[in-house]
C-alpha cells in the first residue's frame, strides 16, 4: 500500500490527508477513518462499484479519467473519493493525477485539501513539473493570495514555464496590483520566455487598469514583434486598454485594422465611444455590427442603449428595442434596466413603467431607476409609493435608494415622510443633507433648513447653499435669496453664474450701478457666464436655438408662430411674468421671454412637425414665465410638450404641468 506522510517543507503542509464526510459543506473537512470510506462505497452503486474492483492497479491512467468523469459533473466528493481509493491500493498519483485534484478543492473551495494535496505532490516528487505547478498557483490564487502563489513560483523558478509566468501575472491582477503584473511581463521578455496570446491579453489588462498609455504601447509593440498583433484576443484586449486609457482614437485605429471581429470587438468598440460621449458613432456601429450578421447580446445591447438615453434619441431607442423584440434577445436584468433607464432618459415615463412592470424579476437596481424616473418626471408622489413597495421586498437598500427617494419627497414636497427617510440613513452623506436642506427649503421652512444646517454644520458647502437658494426661489423669498447669493459669491469666488445671479437681484430693484459694478467684476476676472441654448430634433437633424436667436433659416416663421400664440394668451388675459431677481442666466433677463431660447424651439416645433409631442431640451433652467408661457400654449394647440432642464422633464399637457409648477425657477 502507498503510504504518504507529510514532510515539514514547505511550511504550510501539514496534518494527514482529509476527505469531506457526506452531507457536510464543501468548505467543511475532517478526517475520514475507514469505516466512513467504506460507508461512502456501500453508496455507490453496483456498476460503480464492479468498476472500481476492475481497475487496474498498475496504471493511473484509468483512475485519472474516472476523477476526471465525475469533476466534469460536478461530483468533488466521489472525485475524492476515488482519490482515496486510489490510494489505498498503492497506485500511485502521477503529474495529471495532482492537479485534478488541485481542481476538487478549487471548486470545493477547501484551501485545507488544496494544502494536503500539495504535501502529496511534494512527497511523490512531482512538485516541480509545469502541470502540478500550474495547478498549485491556480488553487492558491483562488483559495489564498499572491503571497503564496509567489512562493510555489519562486520555489519551483528553473525552468519555469511561461503559463506559470502568466498565472502569476494573472493574480497580481485579481488582486489589484498591476504594476507587479506589468514587472512580471518585461521580465518574462527580457529573460527571453515564450510570450503567448494569454500573456499580451494579461500584459494588456494590467496597463488598462494602471490607465497607462505608456506602457500600453510598449505592450502593443512587443504584440507587434511577436507577429500577434492580428490575433482576435489580443486585438480585444488592446482595444479595451486604449480605452481604458481614455484613448479612444488609438482603440479605433485598432479596431478597423482588425481582419476579423467578434462580438466583444464591436460591444468594446461600442461602449467605448458611448462612454466618450460619442453617441452618433456608437450608434452607427451597432448598425454596422448588425448588418454584418453579428447577433447583439446582452452586454451588446446595455452598451448601447446609453446613447439613445437622450430626448433627441428616443427613436433610436424605441428601433432598438423593437429589434430586441423581434430577435428574441435575451431580456435579463442588466438589459432591462438599461431599457428603463433609456425611456426615462429620453422622456418616455409611460413606456419605462410599462417595462417595470413587466419585468419577471426586480433588482435593487430596477428599483432605484424607477423611483429617480417617476421624481424626474415631477412624479413625486408616484415615487415614494413605489419606494414603499421596495421595502416590503426582500432587496437591500442602498444610499442611492435613499438618494432617489429623498430627492422625490423634495418634489412632492412630503417633508414628513423626508425626514423619516433621513432617519432611517445609518451614514448620511453631503448628498443627504443637501437633500433635506432643499426638502425644508422648497416647503418655505426657512427657520428650519438654517437649525438643520447649523445642528450638521454643513454651512460652508457650496451645494448646501445652492439648495438653499432653489428653495427661495420657489417661495421668491428674495431676502434669503440675497443672503444665499452673497455666501455663494464668498465660497466659490471664481464662478460667474453667482456674479450674475446677484447682479440679477440687483436689477430687478433698479440698482443699475451695482449691477453694471458686477458685470464689470465677472469681465476683469476672465469669467465667462452661462449661455442659454435649446435644441430639438427634427427629420435626424438637430436644430440649435439661442436666446433672441434670428440665424435659424426659418426665423421668421418661428417669431411669427409665437407673436400669434402671445396675441391669443393676451387675449385670455395672461400676465407675463417679468421678476428675474432669483435667475442665474444674465442674457434672458435683457430679453422679452417671446426670445428665450426654449420658446423658439418649442415655435419650431410646432410649425415643423405634426407629431403629437414636442420634444425640448434646454442646457439651463426654464424661467417662471417661459414655464407659463409653455402650459398656456399646451392647451391653446392641443398638444403635449416635453420640456427638458438640467434638473426635470416637465410635461405640459391641457395647460398643466407634470411638475405641478413645484420643479419651476
Amino acid at each position: 500500500m502507498l503510504v504518504l506522510t507529510f514532510l515539514q517543507p514547505p511550511q504550510y503542509l501539514k496534518h494527514d490527508m482529509l476527505l469531506p464526510l457526506k452531507g457536510s459543506s464543501r468548505s467543511d473537512f475532517r478526517p475520514r477513518t475507514h469505516a466512513q470510506v467504506m460507508l461512502k462505497s456501500e453508496e455507490l452503486s453496483t456498476s460503480q462499484q464492479l468498476m472500481l474492483d476492475k481497475m487496474p492497479n498498475a496504471s493511473t491512467f484509468a483512475w485519472n479519467h474516472l476523477i476526471r468523469t465525475y469533476l466534469a459533473n460536478g461530483d468533488v466528493d466521489n472525485a475524492l473519493y476515488i482519490y482515496h481509493q486510489m490510494l489505498m491500493q498503492g497506485v500511485c498519483p502521477d503529474k495529471h493525477t495532482i492537479p485534478r485534484m488541485l481542481a476538487a478543492s478549487h471548486i470545493s473551495d477547501s484551501l485545507f485539501l488544496g494544502k494536503q494535496l500539495h504535501g502529496h505532490a511534494v512527497k511523490l516528487g512531482i512538485s516541480s513539473e509545469d502541470h502540478v505547478v500550474s495547478a498549485l498557483m491556480k488553487m492558491y490564487g483562488h483559495l489564498d493570495g499572491a503571497h503564496t502563489v509567489k512562493q510555489v513560483f519562486e520555489t519551483c523558478s528553473v525552468g519555469i514555464s511561461s503559463v506559470c509566468r502568466t498565472l502569476m501575472i494573472s493574480v497580481y491582477l485579481k488582486e489589484n496590483k498591476p504594476r507587479l503584473a506589468i514587472e512580471m511581463f518585461y521580465h518574462m521578455v527580457s529573460s527571453g520566455a515564450q510570450i503567448d496570446t494569454v500573456a499580451i491579453v494579461t500584459a494588456a489588462g494590467a496597463c488598462g487598469m494602471l490607465q497607462s498609455l505608456t506602457q500600453g504601447r510598449k505592450v502593443h509593440e512587443i504584440a507587434k514583434a511577436r507577429g500577434l498583433e492580428s490575433d482576435v484576443l489580443v486585438c480585444n484586449s488592446l482595444l479595451k486598454m486604449y480605452l481604458d486609457c481614455g484613448r479612444i482614437k488609438d482603440a479605433s485605429e485598432v479596431f478597423d485594422k482588425m481582419s476579423s471581429r467578434d462580438l466583444i470587438s464591436w460591444t468594446e468598440m461600442i461602449r467605448g465611444y458611448v462612454k466618450n460621449g460619442g453617441f452618433n458613432e456608437g450608434l452607427k456601429l451597432f448598425k454596422n455590427m448588425v448588418s454584418e450578421g453579428i447577433r447583439p447580446d446582452a452586454p451588446a445591447v446595455a452598451s448601447i442603449l446609453p446613447a439613445c438615453a437622450r430626448m433627441t434619441a428616443h427613436k433610436q431607442g424605441k428601433e432598438i428595442h423593437g429589434y430586441l423584440m423581434r430577435n428574441g434577445v435575451n431580456m435579463n436584468a442588466t438589459v432591462n434596466n438599461a431599457l428603463l433607464d433609456m425611456y426615462i432618459k429620453s422622456g418616455s415615463i409611460k413606456l419605462a413603467s410599462e417595462i417595470f412592470s413587466g419585468m419577471p424579476a426586480k433588482d435593487a437596481v430596477s428599483w432605484t431607476i424607477m423611483i429617480y424616473g417617476y421624481t424626474l418626471h415631477g412624479q413625486g408622489t408616484k415615487a415614494v409609493e413605489l419606494f414603499y413597495e421596495m421595502q416590503k421586498s426582500d432587496l437591500e437598500i442602498d444610499q442611492l435608494a435613499y438618494t432617489s427617494v429623498l430627492h422625490a419627497c423634495v418634489v412632492a414636497n412630503l417633508v414628513e415622510e423626508g425626514k423619516t427617510f433621513f432617519s432611517f440613513i445609518k451614514k448620511p452623506e453631503m448628498r443627504h443633507y443637501t437633500l433635506m436642506v432643499s426638502l425644508l427649503a422648497r416647503a418655505g421652512l426657512f427657520s428650519d433648513a438654517r437649525i438643520f444646517i447649523e445642528e450638521n454644520r454643513i454651512g460652508q458647502h457650496a451645494a448646501v447653499v445652492k439648495a438653499l437658494l432653489d428653495g427661495c426661489r420657489i417661495c421668491r423669498n428674495v431676502k434669503e435669496g440675497k443672503k444665499a447669493i452673497e455666501k455663494l459669491c464668498n465660497l466659490e469666488p471664481l464662478n460667474a453664474d453667482n456674479y450674475v445671479l446677484l447682479s440679477n437681484w440687483y436689477a430687478s430693484y433698479a440698482k443699475w450701478d451695482t449691477a453694471d459694478r458686477l458685470r464689470e467684476t465677472i469681465r476683469d476676472m476672465g469669467l465667462t457666464s452661462k449661455k442659454a441654448y435649446s435644441w430639438i430634433e427634427f427629420r435626424k437633424k438637430i436644430h440649435v436655438f439661442g436666446t433672441g436667436d434670428v440665424s435659424h433659416p426659418r426665423s421668421e416663421r418661428v417669431y411669427w408662430e409665437l407673436q400669434c400664440l402671445v396675441k391669443k394668451m393676451e387675449e385670455e388675459g395672461y400676465i407675463f411674468v417679468s421678476d428675474f431677481s432669483l435667475h442665474d442666466v444674465d442674457e434672458e433677463r435683457e430679453c422679452i421671454p417671446m426670445g428665450h431660447s426654449e420658446m423658439l424651439a418649442i415655435s419650431f416645433g410646432l410649425i415643423s412637425s405634426n407629431e403629437t409631442t414636442i420634444r425640448v431640451t434646454k442646457n439651463l433652467r426654464v424661467c417662471h414665465n417661459c414655464h407659463g408661457m409653455a402650459k398656456v400654449i399646451s392647451r391653446l394647440v392641443d398638444r403635449e410638450i416635453i420640456l427638458k432642464d438640467p434638473n426635470f422633464f416637465h410635461h405640459f399637457k391641457n395647460g398643466h404641468c407634470s411638475c405641478g409648477d413645484k420643479c419651476r425657477d
